[in-house]
């Protein structure tokens, strides 16, 4: 029901005195069991329920070898990092383009295309050419009322794009596809109230820039509203890939 945060003797990643802190958090199944169901074994913790799995395998060298994912319906976005060495971190999704692409949630890249890497299915996810190394995959698959994952195209203008996710979402991560930029996180916990313009990014460690006016972003009964022109939200014809969660969620409480 919750999580234990020590003090870490070398840094102040997660408790050091008087300073804050922000967690978003996604609910599996528990330490997890073995799933030998794909070509490599792996350890997964999955939620059914609430579109969410986590997934603990080793790899073997060969790409396009199946890994089950335990969700029993087709993951949205996967997050892959290697866990015994030096890598970024990894993620696929189908719902820019339509075809496989893979970001780096670690760096500004531009979205590249791919048809190997995870490659989802209703039970598996693809495995990467990482040799014999440990590997460690989130996946997210999309429940009506609770996620929304897909893409808008930015207008360049202050009165953006609204995206209709189903919901009022609590946590939206967004990202340019279509040229090098920073992972935009909007939460209403560090933004209470509109606009969330209280500026963290997920690929550099940053201090939050709050109450950051050129990053408006409206959180709606039914999506999200766009108000501002800058680039990691909303160039003209750039394409901008998100992944909301609900804040209230319409059919699985549990799920938050």
């Amino acid at each position: 029901d919750g999580f234990t945060v020590m003090k870490d003797a070398n840094n102040d990643a997660q408790n050091d005195n008087g300073e804050t802190y922000v967690a978003w958090n996604w609910k599996a199944n528990g330490s997890g069991s073995a799933n030998n169901s794909g070509d490599i074994n792996a350890t997964v913790s999955a939620n059914p329920t609430a579109g969410f799995s986590i997934v603990s395998f080793t790899g073997d060298g060969s790409n396009g070898n199946t890994v089950a994912h335990g969700l029993g319906k087709e993951p949205k976005a996967i997050f892959y990092k290697r866990r015994d060495g030096t890598s970024h971190w990894y993620m696929v999704t189908k719902e820019i383009d339509g075809s496989q692409d893979y970001l780096s949630l670690s760096s500004t890249v531009v979205a590249a295309a791919s048809e190997v890497y995870g490659n989802p299915t209703t039970s598996t996810i693809s495995n990467w050419t990482w040799g014999a190394n440990a590997i460690i995959a989130y996946c997210f698959a999309e429940i009506a009322g609770y996620s929304k994952f897909g893409k808008y195209i930015g207008n360049g203008t202050t009165n953006g794009a609204f995206i209709n996710t189903g919901f009022q979402p609590a946590y939206i991560l967004i990202k340019n596809t279509s040229v090098v930029d920073n992972w935009h996180i909007c939460d209403v916990t560090r933004s209470i109230g509109n606009p969330h313009n209280d500026v963290l990014r997920a690929n550099i460690n940053n201090a939050e820039s709050a109450n950051h006016a050129g990053f408006d972003v409206d959180s709606c009964a039914t999506g999200f509203k766009i108000k501002t022109t800058n680039s990691e939200l909303n160039t003209n014809n750039n394409n901008y890939w998100y992944m909301a969660f609900a804040e209230f969620p319409a059919k699985y409480a549990n799920a938050r």
